[in-house]
């Protein structure tokens, strides 16, 4: 995979550097049968034990990442297994196009696909959700001394405030929800899912969205090629600047990360589960429903990588 620096930070025409589909979308990422970082109720396995136990499927163009459905757990045990894949190669000024047909649902789910070095070199969370609550929340968590205008150019709307500083925050950084309702969750796959882009430079990182049939998904990113033109692709869904965050101390090299996880700091939090209207507690209802995730998928249609 070619990884390289666009000679020009503020250029909004990238070269294709990697087309990312069926077993070559695999080859790119390694899995991490790691300890979860956010504490889930899950179990990090790898490729050959996903492959074992059906938990990966490669369908042509098509692959799909799925976690346990079959399985009930014991308390005491490892948690539910599921995957998390890193990407071999790291990004810097970017734009990476995310076709999605379909993304993990199901009570307890925390589905995320970041760029992460936590906190230091920043971590960027381009779609992330719990508990299948619409809408789609993306956010940008760093070290201290970074935070974002109140008022920016953006569709979405700023949630969690405007200090991005994943300490002082308890790490919810500065997030911003979709106003999409259809952006995340069962409302998203109801659709067919769409594509999720994130573009960075030098100055801004900015995150779109858009459904599968809009009208308004521009031609490069539904029928992707050798370019891309983000001048054409309209106001982000979320729009970071560098106004009052020096990128160059705040965001290093990122890795794509692409994960499920279950309950957890977040989706497990006992405000947030009861919140979302999902029954039991959250590590109770991952143990002993197991056929509650058979929704618990990706399914990617690919990914291309610009620079």
């Amino acid at each position: 995979m070619a990884v390289a620096v666009a000679s020009s930070a503020s250029a909004a025409t990238y070269s294709r550097t990697s087309n990312l589909v069926g077993q070559s979308f695999l080859n790119a990422f390694t899995w991490q049968a790691i300890a979860d970082p956010t504490h889930g109720r899950v179990n990090y396995v790898s490729q050959a034990t996903a492959q074992a136990d059906g938990l990966v499927l490669v369908s042509g163009n098509q692959v799909i990442l799925r976690a346990d459905s079959t399985t009930t757990l014991s308390a005491s045990g490892p948690g539910r297994n599921s995957f998390r894949l890193q990407s071999n190669a790291q990004y810097t000024t970017h734009v990476a196009v995310f076709d999605i047909a379909h993304m993990p649902q199901g009570c307890g789910t925390w589905p995320a696909e970041v760029g992460a070095n936590w906190p230091n070199e920043g971590e960027v969370d381009i779609l992330e959700g719990v508990n299948d609550q619409s809408p789609n929340l993306s956010s940008l968590h760093t070290s201290s001394g970074c935070t974002m205008p109140s008022s920016r150019s953006m569709t979405g709307t700023s949630e969690g405030g405007t200090n991005c500083d994943a300490i002082a925050t308890g790490d919810t950084g500065c997030g911003v929800a979709s106003t999409d309702t259809k952006s995340y969750g069962p409302s998203f796959n109801s659709i067919g899912g769409g594509w999720y882009a994130i573009e960075r430079t030098s100055t801004f990182i900015k995150i779109y969205f858009w459904e599968r049939g809009s009208a308004s998904v521009p031609s490069d990113v539904r029928s992707p090629g050798t370019s891309v033109n983000t001048s054409n692709w309209g106001t982000p869904v979320a729009y970071y600047p560098d106004t009052s965050c020096d990128f160059s101390t705040h965001l290093g090299p990122h890795n794509i990360i692409i994960n499920l996880t279950f309950c957890g700091d977040w989706a497990g939090n006992s405000g947030v589960y009861a919140a979302s209207g999902c029954p039991s507690t959250c590590v109770d209802y991952v143990n002993n429903n197991p056929s509650a995730f058979t929704g618990a998928f990706f399914e990617f249609n690919s990914l291309n990588i610009y620079q």
